[in-house]
């Protein structure tokens, strides 16, 4: 019978593609795998994948894609939590059903080695045990939240308070000092269903048959040292850590209906100078107030460099980090100062919605990239050896930001002001000093060094080559 290995990401465009690239890399090592994804409903319209994974079924016939039959929320769901993470938590636990079906299905004609989930689909573990599959978890995020997710329970024994009342600084192992204040949105809240659903989550994945990461060891060594010496999971034994990144994309997953094409952003940094632009971009969800975008457009101004900036529309809800629908191109004439499109265009291209993010971090142009500190940009940026300034939006991206700025130093912060806007002056200050000054110059040679450990780490021989190795080899021993 063919070996098979099953996929199941939640079904937003950033963890499909991570789960993707993970099938892909996975086939390298072991190309007579077949690779089978699940795909789910999503619990908000966060836009269409149908021409992601029609490329990708095109490009990778080793890759095959099951759409399994619809779901949906009860009616009056959405009054239990006003996280859209407590959404998708619960849209994929009533999924179940669904994906036991379908996984009976392929062993029917396969050897399934492992069922690989990503956190959000942490409910399918028990479909797995049910079958006697092996189930695996891909965390895409990094090393560091990865600690904080593990000794999740034990931070739940140790304070009765919620994070929101708590005010103080949580020592996980092998991380930097954490506020309470930066733990996630959705488990700030002790009664909040969100924050059971990832209480679950983390208990369920210290049962797993292992943990892949997308991390390499030299980005993250004292805490991928805490995980494997058990300090996240005191009470139980820790699975088996597989650090396998950089994983980062081959520039697939342009959303449709975003209107900016490759060649011109492409084009327009051809003629810019080597190493003087600053690239904006906030992931496919970070959007900001119209009152945010105008800072942004008066600090960019007046810092006097070269800027490539992404522009979405900005949400209903003033105060509302992320876009959990689909959105029309903004209107930048109405979005942005007057006369700031006119006054920068020498020096500055802004463009709707979108932009090949792996390839303008990858153009000689770039110099600095202002970022949401969403893990799969983070990696981007150091696999291109470009320098960051840290702007957190939402999710885990606050802990992302101390990792990034305290413990590796590859960043410059952004503050906040009490009412969570960044100041035109903060941008101005932030992006200069990126540039400009001898503490963006060392976080640049710092940067440079890590791209170098990353090429090592995937190199034939290097830590994560010999472990995603170590991972596929144990299936022949089955």
């Amino acid at each position: 019978m063919e070996e098979a290995v099953v996929l199941y990401p939640s079904p937003a465009i950033g963890h499909l593609i991570s789960m993707v690239e993970l099938g892909k890399l996975l086939l390298s090592h072991r190309p007579s795998l077949s690779i089978h994804v699940l795909i789910t409903s999503q619990a908000y319209n966060a836009g269409s994948t149908t021409s992601y994974i029609a490329s990708v079924s095109t490009a990778c016939p080793s890759i095959a894609f099951h759409h399994l039959p619809p779901t949906s929320l009860p009616p009056d769901f959405s009054t239990t939590s006003p996280h859209h993470e407590t959404l998708a938590l619960e849209l994929l636990r009533l999924n179940n059903p669904n994906v036991h079906a379908t996984l009976t299905s392929i062993s029917k004609n396969h050897i399934v080695h492992g069922l690989i989930i990503d956190f959000f689909c942490a409910s399918a573990l028990s479909v797995a045990r049910e079958l006697s599959i092996p189930c695996y978890y891909f965390f895409t995020s990094g090393a560091s939240v990865l600690t904080a997710f593990l000794y999740f329970p034990t931070l739940h024994k140790l304070y009765t308070k919620s994070y929101k009342d708590l005010n103080a600084v949580l020592h996980v192992p092998g991380t930097p000092p954490l506020p309470s204040s930066d733990i996630a949105k959705p488990v700030q809240d002790r009664n909040d269903r969100a924050y059971e659903l990832f209480l679950e989550g983390s208990k369920n994945m210290a049962t797993s048959a292992g943990i892949i990461i997308n991390t390499f060891e030299k980005l993250e060594p004292r805490a991928v040292r805490a995980i494997r010496d058990g300090e996240c999971v005191p009470d139980g034994p820790t699975p088996p850590l597989y650090c396998i990144g950089p994983l980062i994309t081959s520039g697939e997953g342009k959303k449709e209906g975003s209107s900016t094409g490759r060649s011109d952003c492409l084009t327009w940094l051809d003629s810019q100078p080597k190493g003087s632009i600053v690239f904006l971009c906030f992931g496919s969800l970070g959007v900001f107030s119209v009152e945010q975008l105008k800072g942004i457009a008066t600090g960019l101004e007046r810092s006097g460099q070269r800027f490539l900036w992404v522009v979405r529309n900005p949400p209903r809800d003033a105060d509302q980090k992320t876009a959990t629908s689909a959105m029309p191109d903004p209107e930048l004439s109405s979005l942005l100062p007057e006369g700031f499109l006119e006054r920068t265009g020498e020096r500055g291209l802004v463009v709707k919605t979108w932009a090949p993010q792996v390839e303008v971090l990858s153009h000689s142009s770039v110099g600095g990239f202002v970022t949401h500190c969403g893990w799969n940009s983070v990696l981007e940026a150091v696999c291109a050896g470009v320098p960051m300034v840290a702007w957190p939006l939402y999710a885990e991206q606050r802990q992302n930001k101390g990792l990034m700025v305290e413990e590796i130093k590859i960043a410059l912060p952004v503050n906040e002001s009490e009412s969570g806007l960044v100041s035109s002056e903060e941008v101005e200050k932030r992006v200069r000093e990126l540039m400009e000054s001898e503490e963006g110059e060392i976080i640049r040679e710092r940067v440079k060094s890590l791209k170098e450990e990353a090429k090592a780490a995937l190199s034939p021989g290097g830590s994560s080559s010999v472990e995603l190795s170590n991972l596929v080899e144990s299936w022949k021993r089955e």
